[in-house]
């Protein structure tokens, strides 16, 4: 189970974004976060992922109460996560192939070994063709590149999914197909999902469930 108890973050301690929000989800559950631009959802989402220290409050990931963010969490617990963000181009290393961008996780984690098998095994499943590999992201579509950042996402076979806008500036069919893959995913390793959204609709056909953004409080969300 992922827990958010009594969050309050920002970017700014004298103007929070986010004020006393909680919110669980169950191992295996799929749950959409649904509100207006600027509402503090993607802080939340970075708070969940780990990404970034809340003001106040606490992360319980499987039963583990979180001691560090970014790079002082523990291994165990940072690796457990895989992010998907709304802008490709500026979570992707342009220097980097994409080849190069999907394995990167399994360099930082010293796993080099597997990243042959690993790469075989994601680029077709996320519609890459070995020539897309060889590029680097100026010489691809947003897309292709979210496809991209979708798979390095899902290389280290990560127990919890955050997607946060993922499919916001991609097409319809784009789109379809990396929810897909996110949904084969699941079925296959049981991982839970956090998607961050505006679209209702959209949400609400990919998750279990869907809380707006006016719900969360500090009585929590639950499954």
């Amino acid at each position: 189970m992922l827990e958010l108890h009594s969050i309050t973050a920002g970017y700014d301690r004298s103007r929070p974004v986010v004020r006393d929000v909680s919110l669980r989800i169950a191992g295996a559950e799929a749950v959409g976060l649904l509100g207006p631009s600027g509402c503090g959802k993607s802080t939340l989402a970075r708070v969940a992922a780990l990404l970034h220290r809340p003001d106040a409050g606490t992360v319980v990931l499987d039963g583990e109460p979180v001691g560090g963010y970014r790079h002082r969490a523990t291994p165990a617990q940072r690796t457990a996560y895989g992010v998907v963000f709304q802008q490709p181009r500026l979570s992707a290393d342009p220097r980097l192939r994409l080849a190069d961008l999907i394995t990167e996780p399994l360099r930082a984690t010293g796993r080099r070994p597997e990243i042959p098998a690993r790469l075989a095994e994601l680029a077709p499943t996320v519609g890459l063709s070995d020539d897309l590999l060889s590029r680097r992201p100026h010489e691809v579509s947003d897309g292709q590149l979210q496809r991209a950042c979708l798979a390095r996402a899902l290389v280290l076979r990560p127990r919890w999914l955050i997607c946060d806008e993922m499919t916001a500036m991609l097409d319809a069919s784009t789109t379809a197909a990396l929810v897909a893959v996110v949904e084969e995913y699941r079925r296959e390793s049981g991982a839970g999902l956090l998607a961050v959204g505006h679209d209702r609709v959209l949400l609400e056909r990919w998750c279990d469930r869907t809380v707006g953004w006016a719900e969360l409080g500090s009585s929590g969300a639950g499954g």
